[in-house]
Order: structure tokens, then C-alpha cells, then sequence
């Protein structure tokens, strides 16, 4: 075993101070009842899934396998999980690190090798961004693989804060009312794509990553781009985390309150053949009343008791 794997998983502040591993045990219960949360409010497993959990070797997809493999254990129903790396033949390439780590966890996996790192340099000029590309490729393989696994679900380790981006992304640049559904089934409708951490915010993410000592492995690809669009706009949501606390989370359960006859769809609300005598909109007409505003954040996505959490009376 790599000793600097071994350090990783084994070793840790959380483990000798107890102020830090107090303060460790709650950010992982909050991440566990998120997690939970939102794995029962859309349905994401079943009894007797067989879960892709794909992972980059990246915070988020460590935390991913990381809860899923808690709460598997507190679960009322049983699943299973095979955690799938896609090898992209990016240079420098630690090709070693995730089969340690996994190895060492006891968690069944495959590391799938496909050169996609030389068709997207060779397809995408210089300065042009490389995610659409990329994405595209890594969508392909791993749905194939999920086949060639019998694989029930396929997890993404995508968060809130990517949820929101994309949001921003489709508003700004595609001018399409759209974020990244937690859960959704494949245009081929043969694949179910889960996203656990729909509820889960990036900085409580990448505490917990630290904490634990995740091995970490860059990319090479879209972790060097810094012109992106995207981190564009993560910056812009991180500055507003920091000037306004509680924006964030308004915006995101504004994802789950949709009021479609005060947007201005018609495909999505029948504005042609509303007349004087139907029901009031929902919610007023805001161009003469101010926008309703809570005097504190509702019970959400963080509230509440999962269902996978009842086998344990709970995530504590």
C-alpha cells in the first residue's frame, strides 16, 4: 500500500484534537442528512440499485462515495455500490492513487482507460474551451459502461453551487430557464442519472474533503482553464455568499418553488386563454405587490428526517 495513500485515509486533525473532530462529526452529519434529504425528496435509490458512483478523484465525487457509503449502512433498503474511474490518459497521471484508496476502503470498482485526453487537444483549438467536448465523451463511455456493469443509477458528484452555476450559465449565455436536475433519465431513456449532492454546498464540501484527506488528483484539462464561463460565475456566487448570507440558499429553493404563470412561458402557462373571471395568480401581481420575503429560511432540503436514515433513528 502507497504510505501516502494510507496517511490520507488514516490520518487526519479530526483524530486528535476534539474541538476539530467535534466540529468534523457535525459537518459530516450535515452532509449525511443533505445527502439523505435529497436521495428521499427525488426518489434517487431503491431497493436493490446497483449505483455507478463515478469518480474523478476529485472533492466532490469523494464525498459522494464517501455519504453513499454511510448511509448504505443506516439504509432500510439495501444497495449496492461500484465506484468507476475514467482514466483519460491525461499526462501525469496518477494511475495508481484511486485503486489505493479504493482497495483500501473495501469499495468494488473498475478503472475504465479511454484516450479522450488526445481527441479533445486535438479537436479543440488552442483557447477554446474543452468541457462541451469532453463531457460528450465521458457521457458515451460511462453510460456504456453502466451497461456493461448493470448498473441501475449512475451518480454525479455535482453540488448545489454547480446546480446554481448552471442555472446562471443557461440564463446568461443560453437565455433557457434551466439548472441541472438532480435526477434525470438519459435522452435514449435507457440510463438513470442521480446527483446526491443536489443539497450540498461546495464549501461545506471541500472542509470535509480537507478533513478527511482525500488524494486529491487535478485535472489537467478543464482545472486549467480559468477563463471559463463557468468559474466566471462561480466567483460572482461565492462573492454573494460572502456579501449576503442566506442568498445562496434562497436561490436555490427558488429552484423549488417555481410559479410558471408569473414567468412568461406560454408553452408552460395558458396565457392566451386566461380571462378576467379565472382563479388569481398565485401569488399576486408583483408589479403592485412587493415579493413575498421570509423572516428566516424556510424548512428545506436541510431540514427534516430522511428516509434512509430510519434503520439508525436518524443521522446522528
Amino acid at each position: 500500500m502507497d504510505a501516502a495513500i494510507t496517511d490520507h485515509v488514516e490520518a487526519g486533525p479530526a483524530e486528535t484534537d476534539p474541538k476539530t473532530k467535534y466540529n468534523a462529526d457535525k459537518l459530516a452529519k450535515r452532509l449525511r442528512h443533505a445527502v439523505g434529504d435529497a436521495i428521499d425528496d427525488f426518489g434517487m435509490i431503491e431497493q436493490g440499485d446497483r449505483i455507478m458512483v463515478c469518480l474523478s478523484g476529485g472533492k466532490d465525487s469523494y464525498t459522494m462515495l464517501d455519504m453513499l457509503m454511510s448511509l448504505q449502512k443506516s439504509a432500510p433498503i439495501d444497495f449496492e455500490l461500484i465506484a468507476v474511474n475514467l482514466d483519460q490518459k491525461q499526462p501525469g497521471f496518477p494511475e495508481h492513487v484511486l485503486p489505493a484508496y479504493l482497495d483500501q476502503i473495501g469499495v468494488p470498482y473498475r478503472i475504465v482507460e479511454e484516450d479522450t485526453y488526445s481527441i479533445v487537444k486535438r479537436v479543440v483549438p488552442d483557447g477554446k474551451t474543452t468541457c462541451g467536448l469532453c463531457s460528450r465523451l465521458r457521457r458515451g463511455i460511462l453510460y456504456r459502461v453502466a451497461d456493461e456493469l448493470g448498473a441501475t443509477k449512475i451518480a454525479l458528484g455535482h453540488h448545489r453551487d454547480d446546480i446554481l452555476e448552471t442555472l446562471f450559465l443557461n440564463m446568461f449565455h443560453g437565455g433557457k430557464l434551466k439548472a441541472m436536475p438532480p435526477k434525470l433519465v438519459s435522452d435514449d431513456g435507457r440510463h438513470m442519472v442521480i446527483r446526491p449532492l443536489a443539497y450540498c454546498r461546495e464549501k461545506d464540501i471541500e472542509r470535509y474533503a480537507a478533513i478527511k484527506g482525500f488524494p486529491i488528483i487535478p485535472c489537467n484539462l478543464c482545472g486549467s482553464q480559468s477563463n471559463l464561463q463557468r468559474v466566471v460565475i462561480g466567483d460572482m456566487l461565492k462573492d454573494w455568499d460572502r456579501r449576503f448570507p442566506g442568498r445562496i440558499e434562497t436561490m436555490f429553493r427558488s429552484l423549488q418553488n417555481v410559479v410558471p404563470s408569473h414567468l412568461a412561458d406560454p408553452r408552460q402557462f395558458g396565457f392566451k386563454s386566461l380571462r378576467t373571471q379565472d382563479a388569481p395568480f398565485e401569488g399576486g401581481d408583483t408589479a403592485f405587490d412587493a415579493p413575498e420575503l421570509p423572516a428566516e429560511p424556510a424548512a428545506g432540503p436541510f431540514g427534516g428526517i430522511s428516509i434512509l436514515d430510519s434503520r439508525s433513528g436518524g443521522c446522528h
